[in-house]
């Protein structure tokens, strides 16, 4: 549930911090007639995700055996390779997003079309829901209890939603690079432990060689325990790993962890009196 969580909370808040900074520019200019289309754009695009979402546990679940693992081998690494980037791309970003953002609205505006702006907040929430569906997807193949799993992706997409209309509202304020950092340590455990079942789907799907036993963790990893939970849910351990699968692990959360605690430098603007760092309409 904690993976899923985690990954509905991160996904959902990039996005609502974009539809919210959009919305909150779009009301001070009043500009409510451009703030309808967002919303429906918003609407739209959540729509499109879901029916992704379906099509693909649909397709996933009427393959054969074999085939399923190969399709799971694929939408792991694809999962891998979204989360990596993301957690990059907002490590870089974070500090600087209101202004990037409000620089961007105020050019469209100025223009003199705000479909800009509408067609902005429906691709930011159209990605981030691709994202999630993937990487939903690749956690809940792995998962013994997809209801579990789901419950978890929904309470943080919820509390996702709840943040972004507080930043609309002007109530909330979050400091982004501490938020994106934490998020990002633990989306990097899930994605190494991505690493890990990709590497044992494709073994199973005729894709790489089975290779020896590492260790026996079975000790540890009791299905139905709540110790099986953290270390198979959240960090994708496997009660029997093999080399290949401990080595994928390593390769990929130690590196990886070590770019996002090491520190991101500044990006260099012009200073100006009104700049407040990393407030995002409520958000510091």
């Amino acid at each position: 549930m904690l993976p899923t969580f985690v990954i509905g909370l991160r996904e959902g808040l990039e996005a609502a911090l974009i539809v919210g900074i959009i919305a909150s520019f779009l009301a001070h200019q009043g500009r409510r007639d451009a703030l309808k289309k967002v919303w429906l754009g918003v609407g739209l695009a959540v729509a499109i995700c879901v029916a992704v979402a379906i099509g693909l546990q649909v397709y996933s679940s009427d393959l054969p055996q074999r085939q399923q693992e190969q399709l799971e081998t694929v939408v792991g690494v694809i999962a891998v390779v979204m989360v990596s980037y993301m957690v990059l791309w907002m490590r870089r970003h974070s500090r600087d997003l209101r202004k990037d953002l409000e620089g961007a609205a105020g050019r469209a505006l100025s223009e003199g079309s705000a479909s800009a702006l509408v067609m902005m907040a429906f691709l930011a929430v159209l990605r981030e829901g691709f994202e999630t569906s993937v990487f939903l997807l690749a956690t809940f193949n792995e998962s013994n209890n997809p209801a579990y799993g789901g419950t978890g992706a929904a309470l943080g997409i919820l509390l996702a939603a709840a943040i972004g209309y507080g930043i609309y509202r002007g109530g909330v304020r979050i400091n982004l690079s501490r938020f994106f950092r934490a998020t990002g340590l633990v989306l990097i455990l899930v994605a190494a432990g991505l690493v890990a079942t990709a590497l044992m789907t494709a073994v199973e799907g005729g894709w790489l060689n089975q290779g020896s036993q590492a260790f026996d963790l079975s000790w540890l990893v009791r299905p139905g325990t709540p110790t099986s939970s953290v270390v198979t849910g959240v960090l994708g351990i496997q009660p029997y790993p093999t080399w290949l699968m401990v080595s994928g692990w390593l390769i990929y959360a130690i590196p990886m962890t070590a770019v996002v605690l090491w520190p991101a430098k500044r990006r260099k603007a012009p200073v100006s009196p009104s700049r407040s760092g990393t407030e995002v309409a409520g958000v510091s």
